[in-house]
């Protein structure tokens, strides 16, 4: 299949058993070190990994109630560090905006914010020594699928691909047809709410697509192995797009 065909798989591979997501431990990675990504507004914290020579880094947009210490993204974090990917895990609201989000939801869904300082982190990284010249991704997840979104469409030239995983995508719909790099999308198989708006914006996308379908995962991917198959399914989506192919 090119990378200009659309692929829409029913199965993800099965990456076995293990502990669940809250069953598992998370420290840092030795490489991680922790930054301020300066926004028009704020200072947002940040963890950032660099990449190993010639390849990608991969930018974190997560959503609602979530941020840079999640187990989730950290897990799929890992799994991409051990490829030789770079990460950056951001907290797109500061502590006291997060702690009055819990109680009013008034950034959660705020995505035009949202995305102006995931750009802000973009540039950030852009201007990083230790991922100069290097590809973009980005990974978003629930909302942040839809702030990876527009981010993206804004930075045609910059963004070599996207993962969204359970992604309320219907939120960056408006911007789908604009995206022009490489779009994987992840939904669990008990998800149907948010499967049925991921395949409406399948359609939307003009770019290299691709929709897989985790059996057994429900929105968070918290059942056994499914989230080991987020974490399997972007890594190869991201050494694909954002791995220069040695000759």
């Amino acid at each position: 299949m090119s990378t200009h065909e659309s692929a829409m798989s029913r199965a993800a591979p099965h990456l076995g058993s293990g502990p669940t997501t809250s069953e598992r431990n998370h420290p840092p990675s030795p490489a991680e070190r922790g930054i301020r990504v300066r926004t028009e507004e704020v200072e947002l914290d940040a963890d950032f990994t660099p990449p190993a020579p010639r390849c990608g880094t991969v930018i974190f947009a997560h959503g609602s109630g979530s941020g840079r210490r999640s187990p989730r993204n950290r897990q799929v974090a890992r799994a991409l560090n051990a490829r030789g990917l770079g990460t950056l895990l951001l907290d797109l609201l500061t502590e006291a905006e997060a702690r009055a989000d819990e109680a009013t939801a008034e950034y959660r869904f705020d995505i035009p914010l949202l995305t102006r300082r995931l750009l802000s982190a973009t540039d950030w990284l852009l201007e990083e020594r230790q991922a100069a010249r290097s590809p973009v991704g980005y990974f978003g997840a629930s909302t942040g699928g839809a702030v990876a979104m527009r981010a993206a469409a804004r930075l045609p030239q910059v963004i070599r691909a996207i993962v969204l995983r359970g992604a309320r995508s219907d939120l960056g719909d408006e911007v789908a047809s604009q995206i022009r790099c490489a779009t994987l999308i992840v939904v669990g198989g008990l998800d149907p709410g948010i499967r049925a708006l991921n395949e409406h914006t399948l359609q939307r996308l003009s770019c290299p697509k691709s929709l897989v379908v985790v059996p057994g995962a429900s929105h968070l991917f918290e059942e056994k192995g499914t989230l080991e198959a987020v974490a399997k399914l972007a890594g190869d989506w991201f050494a694909r797009y954002l791995v220069p192919t040695v000759p």
